[in-house]
């Protein structure tokens, strides 16, 4: 037996084990293994068992026991998570709580505009079913073939639809959460109005799994766009993507769905790297612009307004060049190529990623002021810059320089960090925009916020979780 497996006492496993029966206690290593990985491989915990529970009512059974036991318990859902918020620790003392097997959508309400779904649920799949119910659930990620809603609603995840219909939490009107104690709160109610007290939901939502655990949410559905447009534009900087995208919220208010910002290095990197892309404009520019215009009235209604906007900023010089999809299949190449940017810096070696926001108006300057901040780390360090700037969320990455060695380029991770976020507290911006905290940001996030907020939130954290045992070293 490996020093792992004595972490645990063989009896409590049992214990553990019999609520959700053998088939769904996992013990054996090889099974329990892509549980204790994250995506990118920064992190590999231990554990002695994965627990993956069928109902609610096991979840609570469980939660219950590990208050009593004093055993600690790190939730998992799609364990697609970039900070390390779902993967434990290496002691081995801790369990991995997986949600997957609750992967009902319990019901869509179409006169509501709600659909209750469980915390196991694809977001792909509630996509997908909101689409056969002529409905549209706006979230959308670059995981979403993987990612579950209970790790998109506990990380409060973002994606490329956040401009027009808001981030995780703006999406929720209601959860279902078992408390470490193995309490059920159950708010699942379909209201957008509700002013009875403190809205206790929005304390679960983006607690990335140290509050309770999230098993169900009733969320907001929304009309299927009529018509879709989706342009891809050349720019000569971000100043000109920002007064591009000042003229389309002029122009097309509400109905300007998407806006990314894309750098030419990874939209390079895109291109040599990734499978079956097209080049989308003929030359190439320094900056781009992936734009999306949806028309609740019609499709010719979208194709108007995004060639309004285009026209407009041809006409003020400060748009290249624009290419309008001609059919969904290029409208959809269009977002394939943006979705595959962040694999594609993979080739090019080791990188150091930062998930950041400033306000809309700032993000030329803090582009222009990272840069050198960069530099000053690491002279040829290449930085690869895209992101929802509609939202002022920038994926601001570093990849070594050319020549140089992966090791020592990671070594100089905090340096780098720190020259960043630098720059973006500067400009009363975040560091971490939607990606969360976990690990990988929580002694920053400790040494660098106010005081007041640390106190605030170790406050709830205690309130909620007395005993501790509820993803314990992640966040606060």
């Amino acid at each position: 037996m490996t020093a792992t497996a004595k972490t645990l006492d063989p009896a409590l496993i049992d214990r553990f084990a019999a609520i959700v029966g053998d088939k769904y206690a996992l013990r054996d290593q090889q099974d329990i293994a892509p549980y204790l990985i994250e995506r990118r491989g920064l992190w590999h915990g231990a554990t002695s068992l994965v627990l993956r529970p069928g109902s609610v009512d096991e979840v609570s059974r469980i939660m219950r026991l590990a208050t009593e036991t004093g055993t600690p318990i790190v939730p998992q859902s799609g364990n697609t998570g970039l900070v390390g918020a779902q993967v434990p620790d290496r002691s081995g003392r801790e369990i991995v709580l997986s949600l997957s097997r609750l992967n009902r959508v319990r019901e869509i309400d179409v006169l509501s505009n709600t659909v209750t779904v469980e915390a196991g649920v694809i977001l792909q799949t509630l996509q997908e079913a909101a689409d056969a119910a002529d409905r549209l659930f706006p979230l959308s990620l670059a995981a979403q073939g993987s990612c579950q809603i209970g790790g998109n609603l506990s990380s409060n995840a973002g994606g490329t639809g956040v401009l027009a219909y808001g981030n995780a939490r703006e999406l929720c009107l209601g959860v279902e959460v078992v408390l470490p104690t193995g309490e059920v709160f159950d708010d699942l109610r379909k209201l957008k109005k509700d002013n009875t007290g403190y809205d206790l939901k929005n304390l679960f939502v983006g607690a990335e799994g140290t509050l309770g655990v999230i098993t169900a949410a009733v969320l907001k559905l929304f009309p299927k766009p009529k018509g879709t447009d989706v342009a891809f534009v050349g720019l000569s900087s971000p100043e000109a993507a920002l007064s591009l995208f000042s003229l389309a919220m002029d122009r097309a208010g509400a109905a300007l769905t998407a806006f990314e910002l894309i750098g030419k290095r990874p939209y390079d990197f895109t291109l040599a790297h990734a499978q079956g892309v097209v080049r989308p404009l003929a030359e190439d520019w320094p900056w781009y612009v992936l734009m999306q215009i949806s028309s609740g009235r019609s499709a010719e209604d979208s194709r108007a307004l995004i060639e309004d906007v285009l026209s407009a900023g041809l006409e003020q010089e400060f748009v290249g060049d624009a290419v309008i999809a001609a059919s969904l299949g290029q409208g959809d190449a269009f977002w394939d190529f943006r979705e595959l940017l962040p694999e594609a810096q993979k080739p090019e070696g080791a990188s150091i990623k930062h998930d950041i926001s400033v306000p809309i108006a700032s993000i030329p300057r803090f582009i222009r002021e990272a840069a050198g901040a960069v530099a000053s780390v690491s002279a040829g360090a290449r930085v690869v810059c895209f992101g929802h700037m509609g939202d002022g969320n920038l994926h601001y990455n570093i990849s070594r320089p050319v020549d140089g060695d992966d090791e020592a380029f990671l070594a100089l991770y905090h340096a780098m960090n720190k020259a960043v976020h630098d720059v973006v507290r500067s400009l009363h911006g975040s560091i971490s925009a939607e990606h969360g905290i976990g690990q990988l940001k929580r002694d920053e996030l400790i040494a660098t916020a106010p005081p007041m907020a640390i106190d605030l939130m170790r406050r709830v954290k205690a309130a909620f979780d007395p005993a501790g045992i509820m993803n314990p070293g992640k966040v606060i």
